[in-house]
């Protein structure tokens, strides 16, 4: 049962894909499979976790070859927690797709491409191989062009060339690593990795290979300098696209630098902490700027995810449990934020006829339910209390003030009052101040709306529920830090008891 389970959320998004692609002329049949598909992977996800909180780390090696020389799948609590999300913002997103727009979207084959992205990050945060890191990487990379140039428009084009050429320079990069990594140490396989990096003789090679993928990760997570592909193409996509975009792309490669330098590189913190820090609070203030001096509601939520994402590094900067805690509670409460912001953004330019802001107005009184459904999310990504982000922000700034980061928790403090500031720009000109000349809504059947209505408002009762019942969220995000610090745990699932002292042997 456990092999089905660490099979499951791969083979339901293919299998998914491969029936919407079959089903090509038939376009309602594709919705409710591409619905069911993703009902599917949220319930395998579920179990998943379960499983491992009941029973620790799963692992399993495909064709029979032990590990570590055949293709491995490790789910441990952080794994099976992003796994969980994943099919929560399938399910969240096949819904929402379902409303204005639906035709077009199915005719240019928005639903197997959709179904091949979550293949590519369901299997990133399964895969216990840094080399099929790479490869689910490049699945990611060829579904995600394929969603982003769906309408075929000038401004997507443009702006999926930007996105490739970098996506493709950071992959390169990522490969180059890998190599020089098996060449240093003789190994792919992520805990033996973890076991052998120590005791590596030339331990500066290791450094600049950690580099080179410190690079590969932080251009799929835009962090600073490498955000410029995010703004350039994610406001070009349809809201469907944007808003799974903005939930995953960036958290893959969130994901690998946490678990990568948690577990292979966590011997070399001290060199790589604090310039890690200095890339969280680099990205944490650009991104921010860059939101606050636009007024394109997509280009400010962009720039949003760039600055968010230096939230998520504190953990890998400092290394303490409660900063990785507050890291993955932070991954967990933006992930949903951001992606609501982006359905909240198509409902708005619905009822309002445009993105920009200078066209927008009025809408708080032409549409007052929509104005609180973009309330919980804005105010929750500024970290307002008792919301989602209050929670994931004093975490991070915590654990930052408890490692006597002073600068690292101001800059954090800084960001959250800059990121209000945008969230009230938003709200002021699309909502409170009159409706200019001309303004007028888009065309939007019943059935479209609640297909829009529906996963906003089920995601902003998750932010709610995040903020208000925090205790087990916050336990959860305590146990996945725990797995992530215990090394030995991880390498003795996957290798056995016997590595274990080969580990302790090597660290000292």
């Amino acid at each position: 049962m456990d092999q089905i389970l660490l099979v499951a959320p791969l083979l339901l998004p293919l299998a998914t894909a491969a029936l919407t692609a079959i089903l090509w002329r038939r376009p309602a049949a594709q919705r409710v499979i591409s619905l069911g598909g993703a009902v599917l992977l949220l319930a395998a996800a579920v179990a998943l976790l379960a499983r491992t909180l009941s029973g620790g780390i799963l692992t399993g090696q495909m064709g029979a070859w032990p590990a570590p020389f055949g293709i491995a799948l490790v789910v441990d609590a952080f794994s099976a927690v992003m796994l969980v999300i994943t099919g929560l913002m399938a399910v969240a997103v096949a819904v929402y797709s379902a409303g204005q727009g639906a035709a077009e979207r199915d005719r240019a084959g928005f639903h197997p491409l959709f179904h091949g992205l979550l293949l590519g990050v369901a299997g990133a945060f399964s895969t216990g191989d840094i080399f099929n890191l790479y490869v689910w990487f490049e699945v990611m990379l060829i579904a995600s062009f394929g969603l982003l140039v769906l309408d075929r428009t000038r401004e997507q084009l443009d702006g999926g060339l930007r996105y490739v050429a970098l996506n493709l320079v950071g992959t390169t990069i990522f490969l180059l690593a890998v190599g020089l990594l098996f060449g240093l140490t003789g190994t792919l396989n992520l805990a033996d990795l973890a076991r052998v990096a120590p005791a590596v003789e030339n331990q500066g090679a290791l450094a600049a290979v950690a580099m080179l993928l410190l690079i590969a990760f932080g251009a799929k997570a835009a962090v600073f300098p490498l955000f410029n592909w995010l703004p350039a193409a994610y406001h070009t996509a349809s809201m469907p696209v944007a808003a799974i975009f903005a939930a995953l792309l960036t958290k893959v490669g969130v994901y690998a630098i946490i678990r990568v330098f948690t577990l292979v590189f966590a011997h070399d913190t001290a060199f790589f902490g604090p310039l890690v820090a200095l890339v969280a609070m680099a990205t944490m203030v650009t991104g921010v700027l860059g939101a606050a001096a636009h007024y394109d509601i997509r280009r400010i939520l962009s720039f949003h995810i760039i600055s968010q994402i230096g939230y998520m590094l504190v953990g890998v900067a400092l290394m303490t449990p409660l900063a990785i805690a507050g890291s993955i509670l932070y991954v967990i409460h933006h992930i949903i934020v951001k992606a609501n912001l982006f359905l909240v953004a198509g409902a708005i330019r619905q009822a309002g006829g445009s993105f920009a802001l200078a066209r927008l107005g009025g809408l708080w009184v032409t549409r007052p339910v929509l104005g609180l459904l973009f309330l919980v999310p804005a105010l929750s990504l500024a970290g307002l209390p008792p919301l989602s982000g209050f929670w994931g922000k004093l975490a991070v700034i915590r654990a930052s003030l408890e490692a006597e980061a002073w600068l690292l928790a101001a800059t954090a403090l800084l960001v959250g009052l800059l990121t209000l500031f945008s969230m009230i720009k938003i709200w002021n000109e699309a909502f409170w101040k009159a409706a200019p000349e001309g303004a007028a809504a888009l065309p939007w059947t019943r059935a479209e709306r609640l297909a829009t209505l529906a996963p906003i408002v089920v995601l902003g009762g998750t932010t709610l529920a995040i903020g208000l019942w925090t205790e087990p969220f916050m336990a959860l995000s305590i146990h996945a830090a725990d797995s992530l610090l215990d090394r030995q745990a991880y390498i003795a699932a996957v290798l056995g008891e016997r590595s274990t002292a080969v580990l302790a042997g090597a660290v000292r």
